[in-house]
C-alpha cells in the first residue's frame, strides 16, 4: 500500500456554507469521526493555508488541505456498508416544500451517524428518499431531545437557513421540566460556556461534556437563555425556555447550574432522582424542541413550526396534575 499524501481540495458549490467539521465527515468516509475533530484541533487541516475551527464555514472556491491519512479498504468498505445499511424510515413531517423540510424528531434517536452510532435521521431519511437529490441536516438536536428539526433540500436553503441560525435570526423555544421551584423573576441566564472532554479509555478520547466558565476565561462562549414558567407542578417546573444562542448543551448546563436540572437528564442532573422518575415513567429527559420561527429562505416569509409534546412527555404531566374532585 503506497504512502498516504496531503491532498488540496477546492469548495465546489455543493460544499458552499457547509461546516467544516461536517464537510470534513461526509468526505473522508471511513475515518473515525473523534479523529476528523483531532486533525482539525492540531492545525493538519487548512482553510487557505491557515488553521481554522470546526465551525468554520466554506466558501465557494476555498482550498482545503486534507492532511495524510491511511485508511485501510476494508475500512472503507466497512463505512460505505454501514451508510447503505441505514434502514429507511420516514419521520413526521410538520412542514415540506422545495426548499426544505421539517420534521418532528423522536428522542432517543441521534440526528446522524458517529461516535458509536452507525446511522441517525439524516441517514434513514435518505434511505427512505432514494430519489431526492438532496437532504441535509440545518442544525443539531441532541440525542435525547425530541422535537422540530430542519432538513435542506436544496443547497442555496441550506446555506440560507444555517446563516439565520449563525445570526440568532431564528426564535427557538423549548419545553424542559425543571426540577424544584423556578424563581418566576430569574428569566435571562446569560453565563459563557466551555467544553471539555471527559477522561477516556487509553488511546481514545473521553466523552464531551460543557461547564459554565469563568468569567475571564478565554475560551467561554457568551451563552443566553430565556426563561418563562408555564406551568408549576409540587416538585417540577414546567418552562418555555428560549435560546440566543444554539450553544452545544446550553439548555441543559444553565438549568442545571442554578440548581435545577431537567428531569431525567442523564449527563448533569440528579441521578438519583432520576431513577425515582423513571419508576413514575419518566424514562427520558423532558427536554423538547417546541417551537421553531424562521424566514422562508425563498419567499422571506415567515414560518412557524410547531411539535406538539409527544405522548410519553404529555403522560408524564398529565399525571403530575392533582386530580379534579366533583363537587356536592
Amino acid at each position: 500500500m503506497s504512502a498516504p499524501v496531503a491532498k488540496l481540495v477546492e469548495i465546489g458549490p455543493d460544499a458552499e456554507g457547509q461546516r467544516l467539521d461536517n464537510y470534513l465527515l461526509r468526505v473522508l468516509k471511513g475515518v473515525p469521526k473523534t479523529h476528523v475533530y483531532r486533525i482539525i484541533r492540531s492545525g493538519e487541516v487548512r482553510v487557505n493555508k491557515g488553521r481554522a475551527e470546526a465551525a468554520t464555514r466554506l466558501a465557494l472556491g476555498d482550498s482545503v488541505r486534507l492532511p495524510p491519512l491511511r485508511l485501510s479498504e476494508r475500512a472503507e468498505q466497512k463505512s460505505d456498508a454501514i451508510a447503505r445499511s441505514a434502514p429507511a424510515r420516514n419521520f413526521p413531517v410538520l412542514y415540506e416544500d422545495e426548499a426544505f423540510l421539517a420534521i418532528d424528531k423522536p428522542a432517543g434517536v441521534a440526528v446522524h451517524g458517529g461516535s458509536g452510532v452507525d446511522f441517525g435521521v439524516i441517514e434513514q431519511l435518505r434511505m427512505a428518499r432514494p430519489g431526492a437529490p438532496m437532504l441535509e441536516l440545518v442544525h443539531r438536536l441532541d440525542r435525547e431531545t425530541s422535537g422540530v428539526l430542519l432538513v435542506a433540500k436544496k443547497r442555496s436553503a441550506l446555506k440560507h437557513l444555517q446563516d439565520q441560525f449563525r445570526e440568532r435570526e431564528t426564535g427557538k423555544t423549548y419545553l424542559a421540566l425543571a426540577l424544584g421551584q423556578w424563581p418566576a423573576k430569574r428569566k435571562v441566564l446569560d453565563k459563557p460556556l466551555v467544553r471539555y472532554l471527559l477522561p477516556g479509555k487509553p488511546g481514545t478520547e473521553g466523552e464531551r461534556r460543557v461547564r459554565i466558565a469563568a468569567a475571564d476565561d478565554p475560551q467561554g462562549m457568551r451563552s443566553i437563555t430565556l426563561v418563562r414558567v408555564a406551568e408549576t407542578f409540587a416538585d417540577f417546573s414546567l418552562l418555555e425556555v428560549t435560546i440566543k444562542t444554539g450553544r452545544t448543551h446550553q439548555i441543559r448546563v444553565h438549568l442545571a447550574s442554578e440548581g435545577h436540572a431537567i428531569a431525567g437528564d442523564d449527563k448533569y442532573g440528579d441521578f438519583a432522582r432520576n431513577k425515582a422518575l423513571a419508576r413514575q415513567g419518566l424514562s427520558r429527559m423532558f427536554l423538547h424542541a417546541w417551537r421553531l420561527r424562521l424566514t422562508h429562505p425563498s419567499s422571506g416569509e415567515t414560518v412557524q413550526l410547531e411539535a406538539a409534546l409527544p405522548p410519553e412527555l404529555a403522560g408524564f404531566l398529565a399525571a403530575c396534575r392533582p386530580a379534579v374532585t366533583g363537587q356536592g
